[in-house]
């Protein structure tokens, strides 16, 4: 199981992950070409390229393997952004967003043909997403997200009512959009693939080796931990959501949003041959949104934004149990199995963002809630970098200072505080 104590902070993830590579704390003083703080997708696919690519990688985390976001969310595999592409167009201009739509457009491709070269056990199902429309403004959001996607030649539909139905086993959508790159994986045991698959390759990894320190010496970095230390040419700090005192200015960059995951018991077969038959993740239109699929033992994970604090945990028990009797009135009587929660690091254009930190440190955080294949590409895009195939002109995304959002902590607090009234009333009225 591992991870921690705390049966609300990986849940079901937690309990179902395939078993960790065995690691341990530093303990010693080494050197590295480079250095990567954080055992999270992006970390993880940075020393897996990097360490393919013939250079000394240590990678270093101060809890274990997949501890942020990466061992926490619901396993969507999505390409692209939150954002439309025309959104992405203008936020980036063109050079930047037809970069960035290519990239990420092919994210999980990459996803899937890593979990296959390295046999990485993580319930993969490259069955596609569906994303639904509850009423006739989600409908025409993804009529012109279709548009937008096929321009591009994404295969990507908009599904009808009835074909939405079947492929859901639910009435409460009036259309779908079924894109056919994206799948959904179990994140944690992804998360713990990568991670063998690094060290297969020749990466280092040291858990509960939290860095206290990073400084200049002669010429390169000294990372220091409670027990050892690494000396390295190159920095990668891959920490985003879950970002300390250290570099704080990333996590004050970002507003975090709570998540929440709750999974049922196993279902009955007779639910199995309706209930989203092939498999596919879901998240609807709605801005408070909800999000579901199915794990490989049949439990039916629901989620949607909100913590499960002591204040809030009931409202959103019961909203998850409303929410589910609405979208399958059949599940009436179902009980939960397990519940958990993290946090999402948004930006305020929606947009990841990347960062010098220093001569020959890097960053790139603030997925929006798409982790898993953003981080997994632009870990791959950031070895690439340090090993010379890149310059910062080629990089995805331009390189920005770090800002500060305005009204960073009063937006938290209505993410927090606006998604428990809403669920507190939802499905009451």
């Amino acid at each position: 199981m591992g991870v921690t104590n705390d049966p609300r902070s990986h849940g079901l993830w937690a309990q179902s992950a395939c078993d960790a590579p065995v690691t341990g704390c530093l303990t010693q003083d080494t050197t590295a070409d480079v250095a990567i703080i954080g055992a999270g997708y992006t970390g993880l696919s940075a020393a897996l390229h990097l360490a393919g690519a013939g250079r000394k990688v240590v990678v270093l985390e101060g809890q274990e393997i997949g501890y942020g976001g990466s061992g926490r969310n619901v396993g969507l595999v999505n390409a692209g952004l939150w954002l439309m592409p025309s959104d992405v167009m203008r936020t980036l201009g063109q050079t930047y967003g037809e970069r960035v739509l290519s990239l990420l457009g092919q994210g999980p491709e990459v996803v899937f043909s890593l979990v296959r070269k390295y046999g990485i056990m993580c319930e993969a199902e490259p069955t596609g997403t569906l994303h639904c429309a509850p009423d006739h403004a989600g409908v025409r959001n993804l009529q012109q997200r279709e548009k937008e996607w096929q321009q591009l030649g994404a295969p990507v539909t908009l599904l009808g009512e009835g074909e939405t139905r079947r492929l859901t086993g639910s009435n409460a959508y009036r259309a779908a959009l079924l894109d056919a790159r994206a799948g959904t994986i179990q994140p944690l045991s992804y998360a713990r693939g990568l991670a063998a698959a690094a060290m297969a390759e020749g990466a280092e990894i040291h858990t509960a080796s939290p860095v206290s320190s990073v400084y200049r010496e002669d010429g390169g970095w000294l990372v220091r931990t409670p027990r050892g230390s690494v000396k390295a040419q190159w920095v990668i700090v891959a920490t985003n959501t879950y970002t300390d005192s250290l570099w704080p200015e990333i996590r004050e960059e970002q507003i975090h949003l709570p998540y929440f995951n709750i999974a049922t018991r196993p279902l009955p077969p007779a639910c199995l041959n309706l209930i989203l038959p092939k498999k596919q993740g879901v998240w609807d239109t709605r801005e408070v949104l909800t999000s579901f699929r199915l794990d490989q033992a049949g439990r039916l994970v629901v989620g949607s934004v909100g913590s499960l604090g002591m204040i809030e945990r009931n409202i959103h028990r019961q909203w998850a149990h409303r929410a589910l009797t609405r979208i399958y009135p059949m599940l009436r009587d179902i009980t939960f199995e397990s519940e958990w929660y993290g946090r999402i690091g948004m930006t305020v254009d929606s947009v990841p963002r990347y960062h010098r930190l220093d001569e020959q440190v890097l960053s790139i955080s603030g997925f929006n809630g798409r982790g898993i294949s953003p981080g997994t590409m632009f870990g791959q895009i950031l070895a690439r970098r340090i090993c010379g195939e890149l310059t910062d002109a080629d990089m995805p995304l331009p390189l920005t200072n770090i800002r500060q959002p305005p009204l960073r902590i009063a937006r938290e607090n209505i993410y927090r505080f606006g998604s428990t009234a809403v669920h507190a009333v939802f499905d009451r009225l």
